[in-house]
């Protein structure tokens, strides 16, 4: 990149001032820097965390995003922040059982063969297997969803095992004991993403009774995000399928 512009320079194509706008890594907001070159090191841009930012926030980084065309994805934003939000940017698409807002604004997101697997154990998991799948498909990979899978009535897991078995990768997200991914792990032979949540009755302790059994798991190739983390579920497959993407 840095030896493109400098012949751009070079050649006249590009002004030392456009040079100087290509190659900083950040914009200054003063209540954030804004990561613009973020999409270069890791191949996405940089996602907007929405707990704990005013919608006036959300707006100015979202706005510092869209002059570079980038793709905005918000996550945990709630409904009040959301209003406001989509009054002054109207192109976000809002996700409610995600919480989450997208806008697409470039046009080179990458193109993918195969596809993801989200496999959710209950309807009362539903909010994190959404924040796995629209990460993912904010970042251009296809999703398939397998939901209300649990290990109470395992037969509805079986009943999709063969297309599962087909995916790059498999997010599970379960509460409760937390015992689907195991399962799933047993039974697929590409990578496990296991996403605990914090559902389920007091011995569940907020989720953590479902992370350690997914720490725990005796299935092979099972990885752990952290308790009701489906935004990090959803993107670390998406890098497992991009390399898988890349043979």
């Amino acid at each position: 990149m840095l030896e493109d512009i400098l012949k751009q320079v070079e050649s006249g194509e590009l002004s030392a001032d456009e040079a100087r706008e290509q190659l900083a890594t950040f914009e200054n907001l003063g209540f954030a820097k804004v990561d613009h070159h973020r999409k270069k090191r890791q191949g996405f841009p940089e996602v907007i965390f929405g707990e704990g930012k005013t919608s006036t926030h959300i707006i100015d980084i979202s706005r510092a995003m869209m002059a570079k065309n980038e793709n905005i994805l918000v996550t945990r934003v709630n409904k009040e922040k959301v209003k406001k939000v989509r009054k002054e940017l109207p192109d976000f698409e809002y996700h409610e059982i995600a919480n989450l807002l997208f806008m697409k604004n470039s046009t080179d997101t990458p193109q993918f063969q195969g596809y993801i697997a989200i496999v959710c154990a209950g309807t009362s998991d539903l909010s994190v297997a959404e924040e796995a799948a629209l990460t993912a498909e904010a970042y251009g990979v296809e999703v398939r969803r397998y939901y209300d899978v649990g290990v109470a009535g395992i037969h509805r897991l079986l009943a999709h095992i063969d297309e599962i078995r087909q995916a790059t990768v498999t997010v599970v997200i379960a509460g409760m004991e937390g015992a689907l991914p195991s399962v799933v792990g047993g039974l697929v032979s590409h990578p496990v993403i296991a996403v605990p949540t914090s559902v389920g009755y007091g011995a569940n302790f907020q989720g953590l009774s479902a992370l350690l059994t997914m720490l725990n798991s005796c299935a092979s190739g099972i990885s752990v995000v952290n308790i009701d983390n489906g935004f990090g579920g959803g993107y670390n497959a998406v890098l497992i399928h991009r390399l898988a993407n890349q043979k």
